[in-house]
């Protein structure tokens, strides 16, 4: 026993030193599947783009594909039944690991989710890459934590370093994937945990560079920065992300709920319809499959008209929407990127057509919309900030992208709008039947007198038997204000200040006037 207390105390001295291997070590496992599976999307994208282009104007081929869709929805719900926790991105799953909710099989995941996912993609579902990246390099993080019989502890340090890589393999965002695997995933700014995460982070997108190029993820040039007389244009659409960031969170979670209503339908049958429905607009509204990049490259350099942005942007939200909320093994990630851009683009052509913005800005309230319309999301606005200067390459444009995005923050924040990836991962858990902790709306503080005959009379603060969800926070006493400990005795005509939460207010109210009220 002395022996196990006296390693365990001198391998905390050298933790910082092991956590930078160990993060090396995750950053090439973690980032090397997370590059496979972008390799494995790429060549799913460019066999459905020869698909379509083969079957297109030919009735037979078409018919057949749309069995082959049918075949396509079945086998991936037999996928997510094999392994539930693989459905839709990741983060919520990886987040309910991280607060010790939910218990991943890393290796059941990874073969499920790479499977699942390029299933998904080469179908056309409206899906992204990185939410998925995020789960995979995580699960090689605890898979390394099982194979070096690492505890609970260190466990998490290497799924915060796996999350890392993986969005920085998948987005070529190092920084963004420091970024949100701390702001995010581990909600915790340790040097120990920054460390290492930045080890995996910058190996992981070493690795993806080697292989993929340097380019930046977008392309499109931003010709100048905004200038300050067009900073009120900037708040406007601010609130405007934060409104329909709002709008998204909400329609999000209830398509989720409308695909579980019925009864009768399994994981294939759920599947079936945005496979089916890819089918169709494959062959009349190809620009909206996928997740989405070619959608970002055709706005940022050709003259769309503003009916037609509009148009693509409807289509384009409702089957993301009708893709994710069926449970299939994607992000929404990057097609939130994608329908932000085009909130962007359709502010920018309208300004620039019915109020006279320079048309040459277009481009900047795209990147301006793409980072504010993630933060409204998710509310992680320095990942996305640092997210979109990284994937556009362009560093310039800083303090309008945080305006942007600090107004769309509060104004989602305003509107309770809870987090996305908050909200999923307390869906998941009630579907597990796992309780969680409902919103209790503001705290309250109330007082009450206590009574020469109540039973608290003379009681020790330990000893009395207060409501559930009720703490008492302080005690007046003669004009003074004493702050309550367990051994603190409370005497007749003190004041007793409560606090609990809105939605419990009355009953603790009439439990505590019971208790301070005369026997």
């Amino acid at each position: 026993m002395k022996k196990d207390v006296a390693h365990t105390l001198k391998r905390a001295d050298k933790l910082n030193v092991i956590l930078i291997g160990e993060g090396l070590l995750v950053g090439i496992t973690g980032g090397g599947i997370a590059l496979l599976y972008r390799i494995m999307l790429s060549y799913a994208g460019k066999a459905l783009n020869w698909v379509l282009d083969f079957a297109r104007g030919v009735p037979l081929r078409m018919i057949l594909w749309l069995v082959v869709l049918a075949a396509l929805a079945y086998i991936v719900g037999r996928l997510v039944k094999w392994e539930p926790l693989i459905s839709g991105s990741g983060i919520p799953q990886l987040e309910g690991e991280m607060t010790g909710k939910l218990e991943q099989t890393w290796w059941r995941v990874m073969i499920a989710k790479l499977a699942g996912g390029c299933l998904a993609l080469l179908g056309g579902l409206s899906l992204g890459r990185e939410g998925p990246s995020i789960q995979l390099g995580a699960m090689a993080g605890k898979g390394i934590s099982r194979l070096l019989d690492r505890g609970k502890t260190e466990e998490k340090f290497l799924l915060t370093c796996g999350a890392s890589a993986g969005l920085s393999a998948a987005f070529h965002a190092p920084l963004a994937g420091v970024m949100f695997s701390l702001e995010e995933v581990h909600k915790n700014f340790s040097v120990s945990v920054l460390v290492s995460v930045m080890t995996a982070s910058l190996t992981a997108d070493f690795m993806a560079s080697h292989v993929l190029g340097l380019d930046p993820v977008f392309q499109f040039d931003i010709g100048r920065e905004l200038p300050l007389k067009y900073y009120w244009v900037i708040i406007l659409l601010g609130i405007l992300l934060g409104v329909l960031g709002a709008f998204y969170n909400y329609v999000t979670l209830k398509v989720q709920e409308l695909y579980q209503r019925p009864k009768c339908l399994n994981e294939s049958a759920r599947l079936l319809i945005p496979f089916l429905m890819a089918g169709v607009l494959g062959f009349t509204m190809p620009e909206v499959l996928g997740s989405g990049h070619e959608l970002v490259e055709m706005i940022t350099h050709e003259n769309m008209v503003l009916g037609t942005v509009l148009v693509l942007l409807g289509m384009k939200f409702l089957f993301s929407a009708i893709s994710f909320g069926s449970g299939a093994p994607g992000g929404i990630f990057f097609p939130l990127l994608v329908l932000g851009a085009f909130i962007g683009g359709a502010f920018g052509i309208a300004g620039a057509e019915f109020f006279g913005l320079e048309a040459e800005y277009i481009n900047n309230f795209i990147l301006l919309a793409m980072a504010g319309y993630f933060t409204a999301i998710v509310r992680a606005p320095l990942t996305g900030i640092i997210l979109i200067f990284e994937m556009t390459g362009t560093v310039d444009q800083m303090l309008s992208l945080s305006l942007v995005s600090i107004v769309a923050y509060i104004v989602a924040t305003l509107l309770r709008s809870t987090p996305i990836y908050e909200s999923l991962l307390e869906r998941l858990l009630e579907k597990r039947g796992i309780q969680t902790p409902k919103t209790m709306g503001q705290k309250v503080l109330s007082e009450y007198v206590v009574m020469h005959g109540s039973e608290i009379n003379g009681q020790l603060v330990r000893e009395i038997p207060l409501p559930e969800n009720c703490l008492l926070v302080a005690i007046q006493r003669g004009g003074k204000e004493i702050i309550p400990k367990g051994k603190t005795r409370v005497f007749a005509s003190d004041t007793l200040i409560t606090m609990t939460d809105e939605r419990d207010a009355g009953t603790v109210h009439d439990k505590m006037e019971k208790l301070c009220s005369e026997e």
